[in-house]
């Protein structure tokens, strides 16, 4: 299934459409998780998304930081609706973006490294995120879909290690096809944002109907 509408996160949390009727492309999401819009973080989603685009997508960016997504409350006796009904019963911007997922064919998630981990604004979103879909007993929204998650340490450097394997323990549990896994610092990003456009591009071109 494909929809055919730009969803442009805006600073206040909500998705403008603009329509782009008759489109028939690969749908790819990139989430990106910094506060800083012209950090490392926002330069790696600019080459996933000039990469993707060259292949013909139609790319759907989302900033979590623009969207109020609070963290998981381990609802009940540990267990909400995220387990039986795979929906978060916390009512925020969780649910408009969990449901706009639905129609997307591949995934990134660009995240900056926080002491060795993803940021609180990508952890929110993908803790809860996570329990809707990791115990679904039929497909996840993830499930045959290639993913990239980039680990972008802006700082030391450190901390890429353990924050690419946090991520590749998620979507490992939500079911997703990992197509790579990158960590990109202000030292190599010289030739790693050329390896991160040219690894949407392939994304892409060989995932694409």
């Amino acid at each position: 299934m494909y929809f055919h509408e730009h969803y442009f996160p805006d600073t206040m949390g909500v998705f403008n459409i603009e329509s782009d009727k008759g489109l028939k492309k690969m749908n790819v999401m990139i989430f990106t998780s910094s506060p800083n819009i012209d950090g490392l973080t926002a330069a790696c989603a600019n080459a996933a998304k000039t990469g993707a685009e060259e292949a013909g997508a139609h790319v759907i960016m989302v900033n979590l930081n623009q969207q109020q997504i609070g963290h998981c409350q381990a609802c009940g006796n540990g267990w909400g609706s995220c387990r039986s009904e795979h929906e978060c019963q916390v009512k925020d911007d969780f649910q408009k973006v969990h449901a706009a997922m639905a129609d997307i064919e591949a995934f990134i998630l660009i995240t900056p490294v926080y002491f060795g981990e993803m940021s609180e604004s990508a952890k929110n979103f993908t803790d809860r995120l996570r329990r809707c879909e990791a115990l679904k007993k039929g497909k996840t929204l993830f499930e045959g879909k290639p993913v990239i998650a980039v680990a972008a340490a802006g700082g030391s450097g450190n901390g890429l290690t353990s924050c690419l394997t946090s991520m590749e323990r998620l979507f490992t549990h939500v079911r997703a096809e990992k197509f790579d896994f990158m960590g990109i610092t202000q030292k190599n990003k010289r030739y790693k944002l050329d390896a991160l456009q040219e690894a949407g591009k392939e994304m892409v071109s060989k995932h694409s109907l």
